[in-house]
């Protein structure tokens, strides 16, 4: 059984946090709570599992980096770690993860995402990575999207219905 001040603190948290200086101020002043126990509550939430992450969500389109492209890599298991570390500190890439193989038709397990103004960009981007990570001899594809689907954060229930929980499940 979840505190209801964590339900509320996850209602308030999960549509994205305020635009401010101290937006965790905000939030407890919402919340009557101190900003310190928002902070300490939110940590203790992720520690736990509750909460997967706290990030930033970025329109890239809004921003003009019109040419997006998921890239993605074969590579052996035993090096898959040490290499998603290493793609993951170039600044032009924004996601790096690894994911199953799915047989012969898809034998990719590393994907990492690059956000460009152009292809041609995103291109060059990709072979300076490639070149300085020495990818040559792995197989790779890239897929760049056609279309941006609605970016948003993980939303476990409607806000108003954690406020007005008196006995959450």
């Amino acid at each position: 059984m979840m505190d209801p001040i964590d339900l509320q603190l996850i209602a308030a948290v999960q549509e994205g946090l305020p635009i401010a200086s101290r937006p965790y101020a905000l939030i407890a002043e919402q919340l009557s709570l101190a900003e310190s126990e928002v902070i300490n509550r939110l940590s203790k939430l992720k520690q736990q599992g509750l909460i997967k992450r706290l990030g930033v969500i970025v329109k890239h389109r809004r921003l003009g980096y019109q040419s997006n492209a998921m890239v993605v890599f074969n590579i052996p298991d035993a090096l898959v770690n040490q290499m998603g570390l290493r793609i993951s500190q170039f600044h032009f890439i924004n996601l790096c993860y690894q994911r199953p193989r799915h047989g012969e038709q898809w034998p990719y397990n590393l994907f990492c995402m690059i956000h460009g103004k152009s292809r041609e960009k995103v291109l060059q981007q990709l072979s300076y990575l490639i070149e300085h990570c020495a990818l040559e001899d792995y197989a790779h594809d890239i897929l760049f999207s056609r279309r941006c689907f609605k970016q948003r954060g993980a939303l476990y229930f409607p806000r108003e219905s954690a406020f007005n929980q008196e006995n959450p499940a």
